[in-house]
């Protein structure tokens, strides 16, 4: 069993002057002889890696502060701390430290916290100039004490001498007495020195002095001191607010005295902090550290401790759920569970997990399903903020629990849904609450946390759920507020009947325009996350987006006059091009997607806005990653409309890489025809190397005008040729003229289709046999100048050119 008395927490002070937890492990002081000094080691208890290593150095402050805690500065900006589970370990290292420094245990701090130059000016000045005298504490001496107490904060070691002297015989408790008498004297004067006093005392910054402070004894009288700013004409009634109005309410009675005065003390100096010491100039900032760290090191008390009570979480969760309890009281306890999980912040990581795995052992979630869809405003607030705590800490933990929950629930209840009703329903004007429950959602939704070890199924299985049970939810408004003129209000029932259930108004139902600006807001907050899930879920949003047609429906908010809209519309879209899979390809082309965009292109004339430049980025993307199935559709169905728009090269470079694949389309078909007539060739000489006859060569001649030759669409097997020599030669005979290069046609959508054959009874002779084919060039005397393959595949000059005629979409190449 370890020893609890080295046990300790690491911290480190960051920029924003909080402390963050460094690890849990237990300390020791050794020889390090890479250091050459004894120093402190702590070493972490989950694996024994090595927390913290630092040199006693002889000249560095150290300061002992609550019995547990040991501070110091290592560097100008690096603060450290040690907290120590029992007093005895705090003790035992803090010896070792005033050993090796040569100080006397007895002392809260073992240096000086100078910088040189003031050191060097100490050593100049006599042994009794840097002493702090202070007055007797009488009434007449107050404003000698004021001016003494403002005069040191200039300087580090006269701050520090101040404060041992402050300590010594009780002088702050005496103060604070002298300050009743002053108030029942109404003497102004003497109140407002001791306003003055009291804060330079806080501005002191010993951890030493606030214990005595805020005792129950004194802090009252602190505050009262404080009320008394001689800036102000009357003064504040901080203590009536502490002492009538906050009410320190119990959900369930706090049996432990000490719990319960940690409680109120912690609150108060937060009160002090927060709302009676103006906020710090920039050169006062580190005077309240140890105010901060006061307060910090309270809060992860106050948890531990809670934690520690078996009975009182119990009964907290019993009344939480129980359906008996009133709807105040439930309040109540939602309210306790908000300051406890935003308490538990304070607490290193090991016990926040142990923490947090009670409350969901407890049934905290079960409990958020029941408060999140009360109609109390500040109830559902006060869970939606317990709910980020538990997404922040674990969004496995919720997983795991939606995903049970279908077995034993209906679907308009379930966890998320509820999560997305509350951001659908939200009343706030700017949408404040639906913001924070979409960036919960996305969490919850994002793969990037799934990639859990321990549960490699987790991704599938929850984007599983997700996208049956609750992806319709979501989508309801705006599948709702986007309805399709050409499609039945019948395929939209469930979408209308969800939607008008949560009591949202529907603009302009069919089509519908989003002119309202809270919808609008709502609506860019459903695209947002769907253009998320575009690009982390693939094949799942994938099948969802082409079930529903859902591009096409969100295009129709192209139209609204919310340009944020238009843009989140947009967004949608070209992320799905970005994806640059030709499903989403196929689905745009053939749904003609294209044409709202491009509308709104129109529309936006010779406008130079965002609007414009994301619309001319995303046609841009397209050509530079030659997105060529897209690049073909725009130029064919669109070209004509956007010719004109010359202030940008996009639309031109489009045309360009469309005619440029058409080139080398038609090189491939080339090379793929010669590359078939070599093949044929050898076969042919290989098959048969005799002479041309007389008769064959006649024959050959006879048909030369022949102008019926057509290609097959492949090549027969050896086998397979006749062996007749009529029929041989047959299959040899082409023209001169079709012995030329042959050119795709374009067909009406736009593709390229290579013309094999024209048809199928053009390729063969009305008795069912294979048409000649013309295969060789002739010579001026009529003699064959080049044997050729037994096929070929002609394209007739006189049909093409009359395509050419008919396409009024064809444009000349670019080599042309």
């Amino acid at each position: 069993m370890s020893d609890t008395r080295r046990r300790v927490k690491v911290y480190t002070l960051n920029e924003d002057r909080q402390w963050d937890d460094r690890g849990t492990g237990h300390v020791s002081s050794t020889f390090v002889e890479r250091l050459k000094g004894i120093s402190l080691l702590v070493r972490a208890e989950s694996d024994g890696s090595l927390l913290l290593e630092s040199k006693i150095s002889p000249n560095t402050a150290y300061q002992k502060q609550q019995d547990t805690l040991i501070v110091w500065s290592e560097a100008e900006n690096y603060d450290l701390a040690l907290s120590f589970q029992e007093k005895a370990g705090c003790d035992e290292i803090w010896e070792k430290i005033c050993q090796v420094q040569g100080k006397d245990p007895a002392l809260e701090i073992t240096q000086d916290p100078i910088d040189e130059s003031e050191e060097e000016r100490f050593e100049e000045m006599p042994e009794t100039s840097h002493l702090v005298e202070l007055p007797p504490c009488e009434l007449a001496r107050l404003e000698e004490i004021a001016d003494l107490v403002t005069s040191v904060l200039s300087s580090p070691i006269r701050r520090e001498k101040l404060a041992l002297a402050l300590m010594s015989e009780g002088y702050m408790k005496k103060l604070l007495q002298l300050f009743q008498v002053c108030e029942d004297l109404d003497n102004r004067e003497g109140l407002h020195h001791l306003y003055e006093i009291v804060r330079g005392v806080l501005f002191l910054n010993k951890a030493a002095l606030f214990e005595v402070m805020f005792s129950d004894d004194c802090i009252m009288d602190v505050v009262g001191c404080l009320e008394y700013d001689p800036a102000l004409v009357q003064p504040k009634r901080h203590r009536e607010f502490l002492t009538k109005t906050a009410k320190f309410k119990e959900v369930i009675p706090i049996t432990d005295s000490e719990l319960r005065q940690k409680i109120h003390q912690t609150y108060r100096v937060q009160y002090i902090q927060d709302i009676i010491l103006p906020t710090p100039s920039v050169f006062e900032e580190n005077f309240l550290s140890t105010l901060t760290s006061f307060i910090f090191f309270n809060k992860v008390e106050i948890v531990s401790m809670l934690q520690e009570d078996e009975k009182f979480l119990t009964e907290v969760f019993a009344q939480l759920t129980d359906e008996a309890t009133e709807d105040g009281k439930r309040r109540e306890l939602v309210n306790f569970f908000k300051e406890f999980c935003a308490f538990s912040q304070t607490l290193q990581p090991q016990n926040r997990d142990a923490f947090f795995k009670t409350l969901a052992n407890l049934g905290i979630l079960p409990a958020l399903e029941i408060v999140m869809g009360m109609d109390d405003l500040q109830v559902r607030a006060a869970a939606t903020d317990i709910f980020s705590y538990l997404v922040e800490f674990s969004p496995s933990m919720v997983r795991e629990f939606v995903m049970q929950e279908p077995q034993q629930t209906d679907d308009d209840v379930l966890l998320i849904n509820v999560v997305i009703k509350q951001m659908i329903c939200d009343s706030d004007p700017e949408l404040g609450g639906a913001v924070q429950l979409m960036g919960l959602l996305r969490t919850l939704i994002d793969p990037e946390n799934m990639l859990t070890p321990t549960n490699k199924t987790e991704k599938t299985e929850f984007l599983s759920f997700f996208y049956k049970y609750c992806m319709q939810v979501l989508t309801a408004p705006l599948l709702a507020n986007t309805v399709d003129e050409k499609k039945s209000k019948g395929e939209e029932g469930d979408a209308f009947l969800y939607f008008n259930s949560l009591s949202l108004p529907i603009v302009n139902a069919c089509p519908c325009l989003p002119d309202n600006f809270q919808t609008a807001q709502l609506l860019a907050l459903i695209l947002e996350l769907l253009t998320f899930c575009v690009e982390h879920h693939t094949y799942h949003i994938k099948t969802y987006i082409m079930n529903k047609d859902l591009l096409r429906r969100i295009l129709v908010l192209m139209n609204s006059k919310h340009t944020f809209l238009a843009l989140c519309a947009l967004r949608f879209m070209r992320r799905i091009i970005g994806q640059k899979d030709e499903y989403y390809n196929r689905y745009i082309i053939k749904g003609n997607l294209f044409e709202p965009v491009i509308n709104t292109l129109l529309d936006n004339g010779t406008r130079y806005n965002l609007l414009n430049s994301a619309i001319i980025e995303l046609f841009e993307f397209i050509k530079v990653e030659d997105v060529k199935s897209l690049i073909a559709h725009i130029i064919d169905n669109y070209y004509k409309a956007l010719e004109s728009i010359e202030y940008v090269q996009t639309f031109k470079g489009l045309k360009g890489r469309y005619e440029q694949e058409k080139d080398r389309q038609t090189l491939r078909l080339n090379r793929s025809q010669s590359n078939l007539r070599s093949v044929l060739n050898a076969i042919r000489y290989r098959r048969d190397a005799r002479t041309l006859d007389e008769d064959e060569e006649m024959w050959f001649h006879e048909d030369e005008d022949d102008d019926e030759g057509e290609a097959v669409e492949k090549s027969r097997p050896e086998e397979e040729f006749p062996e007749s020599y009529g029929k041989y030669m047959e299959a040899k005979k082409v023209k001169e003229s079709d012995d030329k290069e042959n050119f795709p046609k374009q067909t009406p959508t736009g593709s390229f289709k290579f013309t094999f054959s024209h048809s199928a009874g053009a390729a063969n002779g009305a008795n069912g046999k294979p048409a000649a084919s013309h295969a060789a060039a002739a010579s001026p005397n009529g003699s064959p100048t080049a044997m050729v393959g037994l096929v070929d595949y002609p394209d007739d000059e006189d049909e093409e050119e009359e395509d050419e005629e008919q396409s009024p979409r064809k444009r000349p190449r670019l080599g042309s």
